[in-house]
């Protein structure tokens, strides 16, 4: 439409609605506005320019969910897309005037979504209101956001317990929610003026590391309630993160205090500095969180092991024991770190207690490294590292009398006795059946000689290569056989025999003295 200078775009009004399809037109247009805002948004962290281009897109996309929402109203179209297209409108409106940070304008907007998709849910089937529910509750956040924002206290406890519950909020309020959980637990940190570790008070002055402090209980408690094995990987990652920043922040101070840390040492008989000794805690406690992440993976894993039969027949890839095996590696390293931390060499209860967790992983790894060797047939190696086990195990129940409360987040060194003494039996009892397969393999029908089919025609041989594409029919290329040889080659030879001297078989004739040396000369012959 238009002239030869300017292109005037066809607008859909009510009278053409004769088909669907013209409402896909105006939905595509706001959806393409608000994808690039999104796009645009990512950027403004870096380019903050962006953030006006960031406005113009939603306003775009608010303006085309006001035609779309407007060409609903007609009779032509369901009452179902009636709503649905209402809810949108409301949808990208709050996002715009949570941009604006306009916040009472905005919690209406979502509330008024909010409320029509929970509608929704209730008066359609269980597989479409899976949809609209999981809409209201990317809503949800935004809202007690935008009540926090207006003077509603309570708002911040259930925000931070929503981001915990999900390991991480996405989309809109990402990084607003992250800014606002560390600006509160920054207001609490300035009360926060030392921490109790092992019967030891050390202050601690560094705000990163309050803030850390601070927020630990909470993510252990949500990593607790996790709902599924993402979430509480992706807590544990989080976590982990949160720990090296802080960890990396009391490096710096360490590093001005290298010298008066030494003559702390020096003076104070071996006692470490209050900054050493704060390191040495928050390493214990990244140690400590890697140790439980891996023991969870581990956990995952062993649950996978015991479904390996159903995963084979659908053929998905199953979990291996040497899987476990390099868990436990890194778990027993984390555990020989703690033992070396600094202020923490005299502790004798301390490494004690760690020597016992060494004991109960090292008899779990060695029992995974049994497994390994029952799928290759090593019983004898694998009836070895089930005594190892037993071994290991009956040392953590001798010596854990006093540490039986430290002990009771580690796995039950009783049900791994239990289930090694099954598996002793049921080694047994293969062993015994595969002797008797060998056996029954070997017997001279069914041995393959590697002899070819044509030097074997007198022998009955079960060979599976014959009906293969690489079966041995005769010996290819042949091999080299003596024949005569013809005369032509001593002809050619000839020149270059050596023959035997002669010398001794030929008669020799005496010399005539000086008479014939003369007649030789002048040719004279006798």
């Amino acid at each position: 439409m238009g002239n030869r200078h300017k292109f005037t775009g066809k607008k859909v009004t009510e009278e053409i609605l004769s088909d669907n399809r013209y409402l896909l037109l105006i939905l595509m247009d706001a959806e393409r506005a608000w994808s690039y805002a999104m796009q645009l948004k990512q950027e403004a962290n870096t380019e903050p320019r962006k953030r006006f281009h960031l406005l113009s897109r939603l306003r775009k996309a608010v303006k085309h969910a006001e035609e779309l929402e407007r060409l609903c109203e007609s009779n032509r179209v369901d009452a179902k897309t009636k709503l649905e297209a209402q809810a949108y409108m409301a949808y990208l409106t709050g996002m715009l005037r949570f941009e604006h940070q306009e916040w009472k304008a905005a919690m209406e907007a979502f509330n008024k979504c909010k409320t029509i998709y929970e509608k929704l849910a209730n008066a359609f089937t269980e597989e479409q209101a899976v949809l609209y529910n999981q809409r209201v509750e990317e809503i949800s956040p935004n809202i007690r956001y935008c009540a926090y924002n207006i003077g509603d206290q309570s708002a911040m406890n259930e925000l931070m317990q929503m981001r915990l519950r999900s390991g991480g909020t996405e989309g809109l309020l990402a990084e607003k929610l992250e800014a606002l959980i560390t600006q509160t637990r920054a207001k609490q940190a300035a009360t926060m003026s030392e921490v109790e570790w092992r019967g030891r008070t050390v202050p601690v002055k560094i705000d990163k590391v309050r803030i850390f402090l601070l927020g630990l209980a909470d993510n252990e408690a949500a990593i607790a309630q996790a709902e599924n094995e993402e979430t509480k990987e992706r807590l544990f990652e989080s976590l982990l993160s949160e720990c090296r920043d802080a960890i990396q922040a009391v490096r710096e101070d360490l590093k001005p205090d290298q010298k008066q840390r030494e003559h702390s040492l020096e003076g104070d008989s071996g006692k470490v500095s209050n900054i050493q000794y704060l390191h040495s805690y928050l390493t214990y406690i990244k140690l400590s969180t890697a140790i439980k992440r891996n023991e969870s993976m581990a956990k995952s894993l062993q649950k996978a092991l015991l479904q390996q039969q159903r995963s084979e027949e659908d053929g998905k890839r199953t979990a291996r024991p040497q899987d476990l095996i390099r868990l436990y590696d890194i778990i027993l390293q984390n555990l020989v770190e703690l033992m070396q931390l600094p202020g923490l060499e005299e502790d004798k209860n301390f490494q004690k207690e760690i020597g016992l967790k060494t004991l109960v992983y090292k008899a779990y790894r060695c029992f995974f490294i049994a497994q390994s060797y029952v799928l290759v047939k090593k019983w004898s190696e694998a009836l070895v590292l089930y005594e190892r086990v037993l071994k290991y195990a009956g040392e953590v129940q001798s010596g854990a009398g006093a540490f039986t409360n430290s002990l009771k987040e580690l796995p039950d060194v009783q049900d791994l006795i239990t289930q090694v003494n099954a598996e002793k039996y049921s080694l047994q009892a293969a062993a015994i059946l595969d002797a008797n397969d060998n056996h029954e393999t070997e017997s001279p029908s069914q041995v393959k000689d590697g002899k070819p089919l044509s030097e074997r025609f007198e022998t009955f041989c079960l060979d599976p290569s014959l009906v293969s594409k690489q079966v041995s029919l005769v010996h290819f290329p042949p091999g080299f056989q003596p024949i005569p040889c013809k005369p032509l080659f001593f002809d050619l030879a000839l020149n270059h025999v050596a023959f035997p001297p002669l010398e001794d078989k030929v008669e020799q004739k005496a010399k005539s003295g000086l008479t014939g040396y003369i007649k030789g000369i002048f040719g004279f012959k006798s």
